[in-house]
């Protein structure tokens, strides 16, 4: 194609723009709900970054041409309403209010073969409680570093099963709502980190089964579990993509799947909202 003299800088100048814009990725999509995540702008882009905290946890901020914006996990037992945000230091902190709606989730039923994993023996409930002390610790941590995307990759290929939010019931027994979204895939399907992080646990817990959590930064963290295998290590680096391992049906599965939960300032949220929409399968 011929480009005349004069427009041939502007056209080369062009296709080297276009050629440093990377692929178009998903962006967060905020969702003030009980087990969303509200997008609350806290202070002027041109000001120092502020201190944020809700219900006494620090949350992730980002600057942004607008402004600094807080992005706040909302716990799925979050009351609906207005909650506040507390900004500033010690001893100059001031409160920001911001509205939660409602949202209902619907039921699940499930049959488990093992009556174990529905009613642990009572030799079983130490270990259970000390595992879930364990994960709440990593889940809650704070890793201060910059957080620049909160878009998130599916670990793993295949349908979305079961959603965030179902309420459970195992066996007829009514359980703890889902928190978080399963993927149906066989097993050895191979399970990549959703985003940059470090990894911050891995080991084999009761109901999880074989677990491994990545912490994205700010109390931004990933937990894949029910694995066959992990192919990752205590404290290694990962990147995007990276295999964390091999999806399985360990722990408390009705089969093999994949179970992703996203956590931010300790809670439990959505993990669709950080994903673009998935194609029907």
């Amino acid at each position: 194609m011929f480009i005349p003299p004069r427009l041939r800088h502007t056209a080369a100048a062009l296709l080297l723009l276009a050629g440093s814009i990377g692929p178009a990725h998903a962006e967060l999509r905020p969702e003030s709900v009980p087990g969303g995540v509200a997008s609350i702008l806290v202070a002027e882009a041109s000001t120092p970054r502020p201190e944020v905290r809700y219900a006494g946890h620090p949350v992730l901020l980002q600057q942004r041409r607008e402004g600094w914006y807080a992005l706040v996990g909302l716990p799925l037992d979050t009351p609906v309403g207005d909650q506040y945000l507390e900004i500033g230091p010690d001893g100059a902190r001031r409160t920001q209010p911001f509205h939660v709606a409602a949202k209902a989730y619907p039921v699940q039923r499930l049959t488990i073969k093992n009556p174990k994993m529905v009613n642990p023996d009572e030799e079983d409930l130490d270990r259970i409680n000390a595992e879930r002390d364990r994960q709440i610790s990593v889940r809650s941590q704070f890793r201060d570093v910059p957080v620049p995307r909160t878009d998130l990759t599916l670990p793993a290929t295949g349908r979305l099963s079961s959603r965030f939010g179902l309420r459970r019931i195992f066996n007829d027994e009514p359980r703890a709502p889902h928190t978080g979204l399963d993927v149906a895939v066989p097993t050895g399907t191979a399970v990549r980190a959703p985003a940059d992080g470090v990894v911050t646990l891995v080991d084999d817990f009761y109901f999880n089964g074989k677990t491994v959590f990545v912490d994205h930064g700010q109390g931004f963290v990933s937990m894949v579990c029910h694995l066959d295998k992990a192919g990752v290590q205590l404290g290694q680096a990962v990147r995007r993509g990276d295999v964390l391992g091999q999806s399985g049906s360990s722990g408390r599965a009705t089969g093999p799947h994949l179970h992703w939960s996203v956590y931010l300032n300790g809670a439990a949220v959505d993990p669709a909202l950080f994903i673009g929409p998935q194609p029907a399968r």
